[in-house]
Parts: C-alpha cells; structure tokens; sequence
C-alpha cells in the first residue's frame, strides 16, 4: 500500500506536480499499533498540517483516527474493504463491502461446496457484519448455517475449531479470518487433511500475503472475491503492475489493497485539479460532485 502510494506522488511530481506544487509524502510506520494511529494522526494534521491522509487498514485503526481528522479538518481517504456504513462528509473510502463482496462470492462459493455452510470471522467489527452478511446470502440461496464461530486477533491455534468443523460435516466454509496469526487456520487445516474434503471461500484470503506465506498445498482451490485482481489484462492495469513491481521487486501479489490506495490517492489529486485548490472544503465538494455525476451515468 505504501508503494503504491509512492508510486502515485512520483507520477504526479513527474508530470509537474499538483497545481504547479511538488507533493511530499509523510510516512509513519503505525506497526499495528493502535496506540501509535493516534499519535501520528495528531501529528501528521497538527504538526505536519498535510493536505490529505491516506492511510489505516483495520477497522479498528480507522475508527481510532477518523476522529481526530474531523476535529483537525484533515482530509482522510481509507482504502481498505470494510463492513460498511461509516458516513462521514470528511472521509472517503473506495474499498469494496461485503455488500458487494459477500453477494457474488456465496452464491458460487455454494454452487461449488453445497449448502450447510460454516462460518469463521474475525471478532472485530469487519469480521462480525461480515458474518451477517454471510448469513444473509446463505439464507437468500437456500442454503442453511450451521454455525458462526468467531476469533480475536491474536488467535493462532485453530485445533479445537477444526475438530468442531469436522463434527459439523459442513458442505463449505466462509472465511473471514485477518491478519497473519489467522494464517495458521489454512496451514493446519491443511495438516488435518481436510483442504481437499470441504471447500473453502473467504472474503479475506489473498489479501495480504497469504498466498506466499503458505505452500501450493496449503492454498490451493481457497476462493476469493475481491475488487482487483493482479492478473486482470485490461491496458491500465497492466501498466500499473509493471510500474509497482520495478519499484518494489519483492511485492509478493499486488491486490485490492494497493489498487484502491492507488486509485483513492487519484481520486483526490482529481479533486484538486477540479477545485483548483487543496484546501478541504472545496476538494470534498469537487469530489462529490464527480461521485455523483458517475454515478448518473
């Protein structure tokens, strides 16, 4: 995401910069630590006084900074899929919800497995409305819910979930695990000799780097939904890969998180060159209007 970022600012600065500026990016490392979001939310719109903040990945981290941008008055764009709902006029957010998520993916997801679906979410706000609407599309599709099991982020051993899953005899699993502790349902899924005998589908997996974390064995035939994906052919997204990786050769999979960091930051400069200023107000007006003449196309 932050490459992603850098990649966008050097196109502009290259093009001649944002109303005849050169843009600078400020960058902190929050580390997953929500304590640390909030400081260098104050910070970056107290001390550094930037034009727009790009930037948070959980749910919980957003709701921990946006505050502090409303109090400040500093633009915030959030470019991670979330659960939907926030309505904020100082905060846009081009990640996908469930509702466009969840809507595509269990109806395959079920045409593939079968229809006694078990669920397994993350316990924080993403994880939690995600489940519901799982259990929304299930139901719509004439499948049943056998259960919704939930796990805080720190968890790593999935052992007892397995053993209750086998008991179950489920047709599928839906999947909204987080983080890199969440990995370990996959490996030792994968190490009880189930991968192969219930399908799994997640609204999460791929995201991140699951798929390089894990072996072929461990990860193959798990299915995804998300707004991007790296292989897509059309011309600009080509480019785009081609452009990110020379600038980061290790990235191990581009996905929906770099494009919509990519894309957001795009939306803004956009609003800019519309409003012919960054000043805030202006900018969000621009941006709303241009919403919503795409969206009476």
């Amino acid at each position: 995401m932050v490459d992603s970022l850098k990649l966008a600012v050097e196109e502009v600065n290259a093009a001649g910069g944002l109303l005849g500026r050169s843009l600078k990016l400020v960058h902190y490392d929050t580390q997953s630590n929500i304590q640390l979001y909030s400081q260098y939310a104050q910070q970056l719109s107290v001390r550094d006084k930037v034009s727009v903040i790009v930037g948070g990945i959980t749910s919980a981290s957003r709701e921990a900074i946006r505050p502090t941008f409303d109090r400040f008055r500093t633009l915030y764009v959030h470019n991670t899929l979330y659960e939907g709902g926030v309505c904020d006029r100082n905060m846009f957010i081009t990640g996908t919800t469930p509702a466009q998520t969840v809507a595509k993916l269990v109806p395959y997801a079920m045409s593939k497995g079968g229809k006694k679906v078990y669920i397994i979410a993350a316990d924080y706000n993403y994880g939690q409305i995600t489940a519901k609407w799982m259990q929304k599309y299930v139901k719509e599709n004439g499948g049943e819910t056998l259960s919704v099991d939930f796990f805080p982020l720190d968890v790593t051993n999935f052992g007892p979930t397995i053993s209750k899953i086998q008991a179950a005899r489920p047709d599928l699993i839906l999947s909204s695990l987080v983080g890199g502790n969440h990995v370990a349902f996959y490996r030792q899924w994968a190490a009880a000799g189930m991968k192969d005998r219930i399908q799994i589908a997640s609204t999460t997996f791929g995201l991140f780097n699951e798929p390089a974390t894990l072996s072929a064995a461990e990860s193959d035939g798990i299915i995804g939904t998300f707004g991007y994906f790296e292989e897509l052919t059309t011309p600009a997204s080509m480019v785009y890969v081609d452009k990110l990786k020379k600038l980061s050769p290790n990235i191990p999979y581009i996905s929906e998180l770099a494009v919509a960091t990519y894309e957001e930051f795009n939306l803004w400069v956009e609003g800019v060159k519309k409003a012919k200023t960054i000043d805030r107000l202006p900018v969000i007006e621009a941006l709303e209007t241009g919403i919503a003449v795409r969206a009476a196309r």
